[in-house]
């Protein structure tokens, strides 16, 4: 690989391979983050399968509103079960029917858990590679400048 001549393009190179390593690590930060949230939802659906499976009909339940405010209800019956697909819509679904369909839904984000850190691996060896390259790029600078300085000094001499 040439460096270019007085050095200036070789510092323009590992600039820009700088630059292209800060967005890596953006792009994985942001992946982490989505991950996260992914799991978030994963656990508001393991709360609403273990709510399903425990509540029985006649029981009394604390219904979000939105806004942080609650209703007291009594469930009516627990086969009565309105799961959200996704998209806008929702379905009634008997107890056994809701908690197969949350169970898919969390299948789902585990899959697009995997696929994210997949990414993310993936991300990460592009990183690296690009350190090496700049490590071996400062290393050939380096060893450029001494060679530069002993021919001075022979100069000198």
């Amino acid at each position: 690989m040439s460096l270019g001549g007085g050095g200036g393009g070789a510092q323009q190179q590992l600039q820009q391979l700088a630059e292209e390593i800060e967005q890596i690590d953006e792009q994985i930060e942001a992946l982490q983050g989505e991950i996260e949230g992914l799991r978030s939802q994963k656990t508001e659906i393991d709360e609403a399968i273990e709510a399903i499976e425990t509540l029985d009909s006649g029981e009394t339940v604390q219904v979000p509103l939105g806004g942080e405010a609650y209703l007291r209800a009594e469930v009516q019956d627990i086969d009565e079960v309105i799961v959200e697909f996704g998209g806008g819509y929702a379905a009634e679904r008997d107890q056994d029917g809701a908690v197969d369909t949350l169970e898919s839904k969390k299948d789902t984000l585990d899959d697009r858990i995997d696929d994210i850190q997949s990414d993310i691996a993936e991300l990460e060896t592009e990183s690296e590679e690009l350190e090496q390259q700049a490590q071996q790029m400062q290393q050939q600078q380096m060893q450029q400048m001494q060679q530069m300085q002993q021919q001075q000094q022979q100069q000198d001499e």
